[in-house]
């Protein structure tokens, strides 16, 4: 009920007039027992006003009870109108609206997130929170809202979260949120809002996100390296091992995610020379007859800083093979044969990653003319069972022969795999089935005994 209802003016007034009859009688008893204090309690202003002080507290209960109810209507209608509006804003916002609980799980979500992820609200609430958020991300935005001052209630802001569509692509979102409480203090979960970048500003957030880590990855040496054997097909003997990057990381992405996204990110030299850093301080603890290979691109071959880093290893150049990667294409070769030819002529080799596996590779090996052919596994898998692959591997290996080259056969699986591989003249194999990888230093000792003739490891 308003101040514009009918039933308040009247109440209002004969309140009033109750007031001005009392002070009338009041001033009328007072005047009479000044003149006649005997005939005081008779006096009819005496007794109205004595009256009034009893009808008072009642009209006044009854105004106190009205206003309330008044009130309480009114707060009624606000609340509903409140509900309302809050209901059109969460159906109709442009932004994706979310809330989950201490686990991660759901427990809201307004429309939006069919539009930006592809996930109806439905769809969405009761799953966990890492079915639209990359692992990585997830991880270190629960490590940033575990550090930050947010028990306060103060919210964090222009968080840039990776998110993944339901199709599979990454979408981009400037995220807002803030921590929600319950009764005592206890932690329920968070709540707040996400808005996708415009597709600019998400490129530009990738790499700057990508060059953050990885920068971050190289300054506190989170790398590690683990060797894979590489043994001669005829004396079985291990004759090297390719240096395979790890990367100390809690997502446990894979090499190949981390080398694309310093593409991404112009770092590729940067990530190349860390990891070679650590391949070669690691190289020391093997055996000595045996080589290493170390992945490098193209571009980072160019670099003037590889021959000093190449000479302070330690390892005699004799011993080292670089292996040319498919992560870049070449344009102009000369550059690249004019920066190698003294390595190669110190006794530095070159060999060619993955090769048959795409255009890139055989390019490398018409204009490289490496010491070393590394066949891809889309050439071995299968080929004791396929007469047009194992024609395939005869006029590689007679290749090989030709210009000098060894070939080495990645990815065999199967015994049937080697002896096809064998009984072609391929000379060399690295594989699961023959060698897996390993980063334990007490895995690399056992390889002295296997490691052919050369200096013995020393007591």
């Amino acid at each position: 009920m308003t101040d514009k209802e009918p039933g308040t003016p009247r109440v209002r007034d004969a309140l009033v007039c109750v007031l001005v009859v009392q002070v009338v009688f009041a001033l009328s008893a007072g005047a009479a027992l000044i003149l006649d204090p005997a005939s005081m309690l008779d006096h009819p202003g005496v007794q109205l006003l004595t009256g009034s002080l009893i009808v008072m507290p009642i009209v006044m209960a009854t105004v106190l009870a009205l206003r309330f109810r008044r009130n309480h209507r009114a707060e009624s209608i606000r609340s509903l109108n409140d509900a309302q509006l809050m209901d059109t804003v969460l159906r109709t916002s442009r932004d994706w609206v979310w809330a989950v609980n201490d686990q991660g799980i759901f427990t809201f979500s307004n429309p939006a997130s069919a539009t930006m992820l592809g996930w109806p609200p439905a769809d969405l609430i009761g799953r966990h929170c890492n079915v639209v958020i990359e692992p990585a991300d997830l991880a270190r935005s629960w490590k940033a809202v575990q550090t930050s001052d947010i028990e306060s209630g103060s919210p964090w802001t222009g968080a840039i979260v990776r998110c993944r569509h339901r199709d599979g692509t990454t979408v981009w979102m400037d995220v807002t949120g803030t921590l929600r409480q319950a009764r005592e203090g206890q932690r329920v979960g968070f709540e707040g809002t996400g808005r996708p970048l415009p597709p600019e500003s998400a490129q530009a957030a990738a790499a700057s996100e990508s060059r953050t880590r990885i920068l971050a990855m190289i300054d506190q040496k989170l790398l590690l390296t683990a060797f894979q054997p590489i043994h001669d097909l005829t004396t079985g003997h291990l004759i090297g091992v390719e240096a395979l990057t790890r990367f100390v990381e809690e997502d446990g992405v894979g090499a190949e995610y981390w080398f694309a996204e310093a593409a991404v990110a112009g770092l590729v030299s940067d990530l190349d020379f860390a990891a070679l850093e650590t391949a070669l301080e690691a190289a020391l603890c093997l055996p000595p007859s045996i080589y290493v290979a170390l992945n490098i691109s193209p571009s980072t071959c160019l670099d003037p800083r590889l021959p000093g880093l190449l000479k302070r290893s330690g390892l005699p150049l004799k011993r080292i093979v670089l292996e040319l990667t498919e992560r870049l294409e070449v344009s102009e070769y000369t550059p690249l044969i004019s920066a190698l030819k003294p390595l190669r002529q110190r006794g530095l080799r070159i060999a060619v990653d993955d090769a048959g596996s795409g255009f890139a590779s055989m390019r490398h090996i018409l204009h490289v003319r490496p010491d070393i052919i590394k066949l891809d596994r889309s050439l071995i898998a299968g080929i004791d069972d396929n007469q047009g692959q194992l024609a395939l591997g005869a006029a590689l290996a007679e290749f090989a022969r030709q210009i000098g080259a060894t070939l080495v056969a990645e990815g065999i699986e199967t015994p049937e795999e080697l002896a096809a591989v064998a009984g072609l003249g391929m000379t060399a194999a690295q594989s699961y089935l023959i060698g897996r990888p390993s980063v334990h230093p007490r895995d690399w000792a056992a390889w002295y005994e296997n490691s052919g003739p050369g200096p013995r490891r020393r007591k």
